[in-house]
Order: structure tokens, then sequence, then C-alpha cells
């Protein structure tokens, strides 16, 4: 069983001198981004005294990132991508509770010892084996937490291995395959991205930010072959009037997830890219990226009743079961081996008999992870309907409202706090509501932005005396709703 690393250095190995990573005006062979990556794990080593168990990597969208990704897998170290986007509140939270040995960054603003890699003069250092096995945990993602903090996701080197054994050929990645690098390392689908070309030989081609608004651009100006997005981008291209009859005829194959895929999305991606084959892809953090998938057919496309492209069928190595109430489980290989915290596990698994886990005894293999997804069927292919609570995706990341009523409820003067996801014209929308002391919206949402990163912030916050109730006491959420919708 490979590490994350043994991918990518038998790629190096077989091909030194192609090109593994394309950033700006960097151009960089696998043999130099190897040698820079043992450079900067060298530089880790030197300041910890030895090679250290977790290292925060608080960088995007530079060479520094990703040679200090592989830095640190190199080590056998578990990575915990941080966002400098981000409030830093919310990446000091994560690596608080992330138990950070040492952290990767272009600034120090994280309560953690900080290594910034300076000087990569010379050969690169000699460095120790790697001590990583297939249970080791590869890397810790955070999604939103009802509680109000966020979940510690822990993904383990089988599980990457048994993803990257079945995406890697399905996908024809290769010597001269070119994949755009859409996502942020914060958001697991930049697994997919990174480690399917270096996993591969192929070639990891990262935009600016200007770039992810401008999409045929990008795709025609470096020659993608491989592309992956949440659906959005096909709307704010489409708004933008940029997907024209075989405007990107470079793209072999199109892959989107994060969100639900519409067919009309999917018709007008397929028309401004006609040769390249459209997959529909799912997956939650917790089950390795991705672990089902649906191909569009050439023609005869199906028709769901909400509109939405299928998700199609798991993994042929994973199985899956579909509850009363249309929630999808899922185990396998790919299913994470638990929560950073403990407590976490509790109800969001079912044991073998398929009752509720309540945290006795330790999670196995048996055990089926509850994905909070509602599913059917549609001539014989999952199709994805919605959340069974409240957790809501927001450009591809996973929101928990309840993580942002909590801070809501957190400032002073207000008593209790309600966030609804509305539909927006492009993509889903946040509106909050709130009741206590009447505040300044525009100073609220100022404080607001000191503790939420942008993808979880409400567009506005609205006071109200009381909230509706329903006939169980509880607040209306429908009729909240229809408040921000009416006339």
């Amino acid at each position: 069983m490979q590490t994350m690393y043994d991918w990518f250095a038998a790629s190096a190995a077989d091909g030194p001198d192609r090109i593994a990573l394309e950033i700006g005006p960097a151009r960089l062979t696998y043999r130099e981004l190897s040698d820079l990556a043992a450079h900067v794990a060298g530089q880790l080593i030197a300041h910890c005294g030895g090679v250290p168990r977790r290292v925060g990597l608080l960088a995007a969208r530079s060479v520094l990132a990703y040679a200090g990704y592989l830095a640190i897998q190199r080590l056998g170290a578990t990575v915990v991508p941080l966002n400098p986007s981000f409030p830093p509140a919310r990446n000091a939270t994560i690596a608080r509770m992330s138990a950070l040995d040492v952290a990767l960054a272009d600034s120090a603003e994280l309560p953690v010892p900080t290594v910034t890699p300076r000087s990569f003069d010379g050969p690169p250092p000699a460095l120790p084996a790697s001590a990583a096995g297939p249970d080791d945990i590869a890397y810790i993602l955070f999604t939103s937490g009802s509680t109000g903090a966020p979940k510690g996701v822990r993904i383990a080197h089988r599980n990457v291995s048994s993803y990257l054994s079945h995406v890697i050929p399905r996908y024809e990645a290769g010597p001269g395959a070119r994949f755009s690098q859409f996502f942020e390392l914060t958001f697991d689908p930049s697994v997919y991205d990174m480690f399917i070309a270096w996993g591969s030989g192929a070639t990891l081609v990262v935009p600016t930010r200007g770039d992810l608004v401008m999409p045929v651009r990008f795709v025609n100006r470096n020659r993608i072959t491989h592309w992956n997005s949440v659906p959005s981008v096909i709307s704010l291209a489409h708004r933008m009037k940029a997907l024209k009859p075989g405007s990107m005829p470079s793209l072999r194959w199109s892959m989107f997830c994060g969100e639900p895929l519409t067919l009309q999305q999917a018709s007008a991606w397929h028309t401004a890219a006609p040769a390249s084959v459209l997959e529909n892809i799912y997956g939650p953090t917790e089950m390795t990226v991705t672990c089902t998938e649906y191909r569009l057919p050439p023609d005869n496309w199906p028709q769901p009743p909400n509109g939405t492209v299928p998700i199609g069928t798991p993994y042929p190595q994973l199985e899956h079961l579909v509850l009363d109430d249309g929630e999808l489980c899922l185990r396998g290989p790919q299913r994470f081996p638990g929560y950073l915290d403990p407590a976490d596990n509790i109800g969001r698994f079912l044991t073998e008999n398929k009752e509720i886990y309540d945290g006795t005894g330790e999670l196995t293999a048996a055990h089926w992870y509850r994905t909070g997804d509602r599913v059917t069927y549609h001539d014989g292919q999952l199709v994805h309907l919605g959340r069974i609570d409240h957790q809501v995706k927001i450009r591809g990341y996973r929101v928990e409202l309840g993580e942002i009523e909590a801070v809501l409820r957190q400032r002073p003067g207000i008593t209790d706090a309600v966030v609804l996801a509305l539909p927006g014209k492009d993509e889903t929308e946040l509106v909050a509501a709130y009741t206590g002391t009447p505040q300044d919206e525009e100073a609220l949402l100022a404080d607001l932005s000191r503790h939420l990163p942008p993808y979880m912030m409400p567009r506005t916050v609205t006071a109200f005396d009381t909230f509706p109730l329903n006939q169980n006491g509880k607040i209306d959420r429908r009729a909240l709703s229809a408040t921000f919708s009416a006339p």
C-alpha cells in the first residue's frame, strides 16, 4: 500500500524531467519539485530537532504551498492545510485543535512555531526514511461543525491510495495530461488535482485568482486537458457569455463536484467543450474526496425530476445502502478512520447491524458512515436530493448553518440566531436573522468577517422581534424563509 508521497516519488523516478508544476512563470520538473520539497523538509527537521508529527501549511497558490505539502508527506508527517484568506482566529483555532508541532507559513499568525523556508541552494539534504504506513494519517481537513467549532476529518494513506488506484486509470491520467488546480488546499478536491496529476506523471497547472473567474481563457492559454471544479463556475462563465460553442477544444475530461450539477449547467459546458467527457462526481470529505461517479452519455441524457445530473453509483471498491429516510450510507477502503475528536463520531456511523453508533467500542471497517445526504434512484442511478439536516454546500465547501448561528449568538446583545440557505442567481446564498438588541448591520457583518471565512459569510443580517414558531414550538424555518423571498 503506497503513501501519498510514494505516488509522487514513483512519477519522479519514471520521468524526472517532465514538468510537474506550473504556477505563474514558474515551471518545475519532477526532479526540481522533489529537490525543493526535500529542502523544505530538511528545514522542518532542523527547526523541530527531528521529524514533526503534525505540520500546518498556511500557504495558497504558491510554489511554497505545493513544495511544502510534498515536504510534509515526504517526512511521513500529517499535513493540516490552513487558508491565508480565512480569519486568523479560525486558523488559530484549527492549529490548536490539531495540536500542531510546527507550521509552514509566510507569516507568523499562528499560536505554534512557524517556519518560513528561505534558502534552497545546493544539493537537497539527506533525509530519514519515512516511517509512515498505510494506517497513518496523511492529512486532516476541517469541515464546518454544528457546535460552533470546526470538525477535524482524518484521512489515512490507505484511504488515498484506494482512491487514486481507481481514479487515475478512469480518467486516463498520465504524461502529457494537464490538470487544472481550481481548489484551495483546505478543500479536499485539491487532493484530486494534485495527486492524480503527480501520481501519473502529469502536469499540475495552478490558476491565479483572476483565472478562476475566466475558466475558458485559462483552459485555452494553458492547454488544459483535465478540468475539475464546482458547478457554479459554469453559471458564472455562462453569465459572462464565455461558453461559446467549441470554445474549449483541448479539454478531454471535465469533472464537477462539491455542489449539485444541474442539467442546464452540464449542457452549457458540453456545448463549449464538445470533445470532453463530462462527469459528475460526489463525495463527502470523510469518504476521501469523491466516491460516486456518473458519466453523461453522448445523447439521451437522464431527466431526474429535480433537474440535476445523477451522482451515479459508488466506486467498485465501496459499499452503500440507502436508509428509509433516503440517507446515503457508505463504507469501504476510502472511508475515514474517524474524526479528530472521537466525540464527533457519535451518531455519525451505523454499526454492522445498522444501529446508530453511540461511541461504545472501536470503529471498524464494518461501520457505515452516514453522509447526511438524501438520495433517490432514477433509472438505476443515485440522484442527490439535498441534506437531511441544516448542512449545505457553498462554493463547494460544506457548511453547517449551526456554526454560523453559534458565532452570531456570541455577539453582545443577540439572543437567538437563524441562518438560512436561499437560492441565489448563480449559487446558494446565506442570510441571517436574529433576535435581541438591534445592531448596525454593516458593523455586525464586519465583526462576523473576523470569525468566519468568506464562503460562510451571510449576505444580510436582519433583526426580528420574534421568530415564527411551528406547531411543535420550534422555529419555523420555512416561514422565516418566506419573509426573505416575499416581494
